[in-house]
């Protein structure tokens, strides 16, 4: 007899399960906890949440880490306060303030989409608790960065919400195929649709689209993500999914290379939802960056 496949509220609930809630400013925050170790920070991007992570801070466990993902605020479990400023600099500032409340002193730090530019701040700002940084399909040159075809409707009033009006179980799941994933044999239709209701929850998507109106172009943030991978104490690598049809390896990915003044990066056969289909490679190749900092000295 087959079995049932579950349902998204379901999926939402198991989800749920695995992390706790704790107080930032006010503000109820979610965060995705797995295993005992040294931590590993993972930042998400949009319209994601802690929940694409679930499968690579499993894996992070089983190699005797902690992984961690927090919710930012507007997105998944976390509050979307109306009033709060949905900008990549302040939305650094919280993560710092989360990671505090958290008690994490020091963490290997993983960045992917918008998380890159927040994670990047956050580096940047408070690099003492830097151990390394792991940098997945994102984008580091703010100023002349232009959005993909995927995220430009959501910048604009009233285009942006009818576009996010399209967003629903039935458009989505063709919606991921195409952009996030090459093989879907690894997540269930529930699992992709909790992307959905993880996005919408509450606010129906309003907090989303404030973080996509409040993107940083100044020269002034791009010297702040400028710094958090240029000539660090703490090594730095890049992992992309080499097949992203929107933060495309031969422009934001060797922007990335030549920022950093890397040797090459780490291609992994996936689209932009890399977390999703070689979650297994990405853990190891965390790990590997996270081992070499105890074999080597700092500058």
């Amino acid at each position: 007899m087959a079995k049932k496949e579950r349902s998204v509220t379901e999926v939402i609930k198991e989800h749920e399960a695995s992390g706790i809630y704790f107080d930032v400013d006010g503000l109820n925050t979610f965060a995705l906890k797995y295993g005992r170790g040294e931590t590993v920070l993972c930042v998400h991007g949009v319209p994601t949440s802690s929940f694409l992570y679930r499968k690579v801070l499993r894996s992070l466990e089983k190699k005797g880490y902690k992984g961690v993902a927090i919710d930012l605020p507007g997105l998944g479990l976390s509050d979307r306060p109306e009033n709060f400023e949905y900008s990549f600099s302040n939305l650094a500032d919280f993560l710092y303030k989360a990671v505090k409340a958290l008690k994490l002193k020091k963490f290997h730090l993983v960045v992917h989409d918008v998380g890159g530019p927040i994670g990047f701040a956050l580096a940047a700002r408070h690099a003492n608790r830097i151990l390394s940084l792991t940098v997945l399909n994102t984008w580091v040159d703010v100023v002349n960065f232009k959005k993909p075809v995927v995220m430009r409707p959501f910048e604009k009033r009233v285009l942006g919400e009818a576009e996010l009006q399209m967003i629903t179980h039935l458009t989505w799941p063709v919606m991921f195929k195409q952009m996030g994933v090459l093989n879907t044999s690894e997540i269930s239709t529930a699992e992709m649709n909790a992307y959905v209701d993880l996005l919408k929850r509450d606010d129906g998507g309003k907090a989303f689209l404030k973080i996509m109106r409040n993107f940083d172009h100044s020269p002034e943030f791009r010297e702040l993500c400028y710094k958090a991978v240029k000539n660090k104490d703490y090594p730095v690598q890049a992992i992309w999914g080499a097949n992203d049809p929107a933060l495309q390896l031969e422009t934001h990915g060797k922007e990335i290379q030549a920022a950093a003044g890397l040797k090459e990066i780490h291609q992994l056969k996936s689209r932009h939802f890399l977390q999703e289909e070689v979650w297994l490679a990405l853990a190891d190749k965390i790990v590997d960056l996270a081992k070499s900092v105890h074999l080597s000295p700092r500058k």
